[in-house]
């Protein structure tokens, strides 16, 4: 499979079985779109009557170096080498923990999924005694797997900031008898910042994700406190110190735009130039088609043309790392990863203050998704089994999408939120998807010199 695009002022080729990306000339762009597979030996004359404008000598070379791409299977390359079933592994080890320490915010955010922070099941925050058993679960059922992910989140996680900080010592403190080496990730809207907590965050954490929407005027029209106030005054000199001390360990300033910023790119430049964050997140707010901030069909085109417009802004930037632009033409580790995508509901869980366990964070809440729970021992393998099957070759929408390997067929979460259904994807957010990683291919083009 090809996919051919033009972005940046350049013209691309992506070879979607091999990962081999093109940068090419007119000429050689017009001519692989008239191609079909298998290429002959040399030009037919059916394509050189639709393209009149070239000399037939000169597409004649031009197609010899094509056909040179697909002898060293860089073009036109079939995914005979992939094992749909590698993608179906059952039973796997949990590699990765969301710990939903509170079921709490400070905030009120106008589109959180979360109910405001309550996930409809009430206000209450975790307990050390779950949060310990947490971890023993984890531990457990982590195999051989040495490294093991755990992220505070909520709610405002900070609200159980004593729970939070038991549990890194409990953790840190069995490491060397089990074997594990735990790396911790703090998810917080700032609020509840201090030098104190600072200094620890950046101490402990191998990540801080900071959530914040931009400039004052966007993020203050959506992240508002119980009162109905701004935080941006009151979270953005904390966040800025934070990022400071942290040196060059891991953090994102994390957004979200809706369909009353559609402008989202001078919210990036904003964190980018105006306050000094170099690692930012912008994630576009999805939900049916009802819900009055998530992005629809009809915002496609303007928040495709604001993708372009940061793009250009930012393929001169390499200090900006945009996290949807950041793609890996190597296209990561393993073909197994690139298949089946985040894991969740198998290498990955969301526990609750109660102990409930889930597949991730945003299904915590819908009894059919219940996999079990820490204190009475229960985990249903019926559940996990679901997402055993959910890779981009049984999603019919993903098995012939060309950016399949890259996506790894979308958010299992959002698909069930939008169609109902953990296989359907959402056409929007694939749209979306689609427009990004062509920006982010082209930018790694130009900065590697290609065009």
């Amino acid at each position: 499979m090809i996919h051919t695009f033009e972005a940046l002022g350049c013209r691309i080729a992506l070879d979607v079985a091999s990962g081999a990306v093109h940068v090419l000339d007119q000429m050689s762009y017009d001519l692989l779109n008239c191609v079909e597979p298998p290429m002959g030996e040399h030009c037919p004359q059916s394509i050189l009557e639709q393209l009149p404008q070239y000399d037939p000598a000169e597409l004649e070379e031009c197609w010899q170096d094509l056909l040179e791409l697909v002898k060293r299977k860089e073009l036109f390359e079939e995914e005979t080498y992939i094992d749909p079933s590698w993608a179906v592994v059952k039973n796997t080890p949990i590699k990765a923990l969301c710990l939903n320490v509170a079921h709490d915010c400070n905030l009120r955010c106008k589109y959180c999924f979360a109910s405001k922070g309550g996930y409809g099941t009430g206000r209450m925050l975790m307990s050390f005694e779950t949060a310990k058993k947490a971890i023993d679960f984890v531990v457990e059922r982590s195999g051989k797997r040495r490294n093991i992910e755990v992220d505070f989140f909520g709610g405002e996680p900070m609200m159980a900031l004593d729970t939070v900080k038991k549990t890194v010592e409990y953790a840190r403190s069995i490491e060397e008898e089990k074997g594990k080496k735990f790396r911790f990730t703090m998810t917080t809207n700032g609020m509840l910042l201090s030098d104190e907590n600072i200094e620890y965050f950046n101490r402990e954490m191998k990540n801080c994700v900071l959530s914040l929407d931009g400039r004052q005027s966007t993020n203050d029209n959506m992240r508002v406190t119980v009162n109905g106030r701004g935080s941006y005054d009151i979270i953005v000199p904390k966040f800025q110190k934070l990022v400071a001390g942290r040196g060059d360990q891991e953090y994102y300033a994390r957004g979200t735009f809706t369909r009353e910023n559609l402008d989202f790119a001078a919210d990036v430049l904003h964190m980018a130039d105006d306050l000094g964050f170099k690692n930012v997140s912008v994630e576009p707010a999805v939900g049916k088609p009802d819900d009055p901030l998530a992005i629809t069909e009809a915002e496609v085109p303007a928040v495709c043309a604001e993708y372009e417009k940061l793009a250009e802004a930012l393929v001169d930037r390499p200090d900006v790392n945009f996290f949807h632009f950041f793609v890996d033409l190597e296209q990561g580790p393993c073909v197994i990863k690139r298949m089946r995508g985040c894991g969740a509901g198998n290498e990955y869980v969301a526990i609750t203050p109660e102990g409930d366990i889930y597949p991730c964070h945003q299904f915590v809440g819908n009894p059919d998704f219940k996999i079990g729970n820490l204190y009475d021992g229960t985990f249903d393998r019926t559940v996990t089994d679901q997402f055993c099957g959910v890779n981009v070759y049984t999603k019919e929408e993903c098995r012939n999408c060309w950016a399949k390997f890259y996506c790894s067929g979308g958010c299992s979460a959002g698909n069930y939120n939008i169609n109902g259904d953990i296989m359907k994807p959402s056409k929007v957010a694939c749209e979306l998807e689609r427009k990004r990683l062509e920006c982010a291919i082209a930018i790694k083009a130009k900065r590697a010199g290609l065009a």
